[in-house]
């Protein structure tokens, strides 16, 4: 019986390393996102004040719609890339968090189905009947543990696949 408060206790070393790891995930890529906004707030300024001085010597007004209009095309393509490469990081995000949450759960299910069967064997139990029954259920769950397990990080991969190109435009132009 003495047993089972470390196996507690491990179970929640291993999920706080979990937590751990999961905020440092989001920490890194919320990073990355602001790096990414921040270069394009950037250079759309930059652009911004250059195209501001070009047009302040122009007497032409269809040179100064020329460069507005191109100033406009140049800063919606930069947001758009900015766009494109911020659902990239996303989606390794979800990627990363969808096989870090798997890896866990099955891991945990593992050891949760590890620690009954000890409990079960340091029982007395004498009937061998009884003791396969309880084998039987036991195998019986851990399989249907892992088939939900596999199940729900087969969904969670479907849906980052199938929200990446909602995200990058990419189904807009293939159609």
């Amino acid at each position: 019986m003495a047993a089972r408060p470390d196996h507690v206790n491990e179970a929640q070393k291993k999920s706080l390393e979990a937590a751990v790891q999961l905020a440092q995930l989001s920490i890194e890529n919320t990073q990355r996102v602001i790096e990414v906004q921040v270069a394009v707030a950037k250079s759309l300024f930059e652009d911004s004040v250059n195209n501001a001085k070009a047009l302040s010597g122009i007497k032409d007004p269809q040179e100064a719609v020329q460069i507005r209009t191109r100033l406009a095309q140049n800063s919606a393509e930069k947001v758009f890339a900015g766009a494109r490469e911020i659902a990239e990081i996303i989606t390794k995000a979800q990627a990363q968090v969808g096989k870090l949450v798997g890896e866990h759960v099955s891991s945990s299910s593992t050891e949760m189905m590890e620690a009954i069967q000890k409990m079960f064997q340091g029982m007395p139990i004498s009937d061998k009947g009884t003791m396969d029954a309880i084998q039987n259920t036991l195998n019986t769950t851990r399989t249907t543990v892992e088939q939900l397990t596999r199940a729900s990080s087969d969904a969670f991969q479907a849906f980052t696949q199938a929200s990446v190109p909602a995200t990058t435009g990419k189904s807009r132009a293939a159609k």
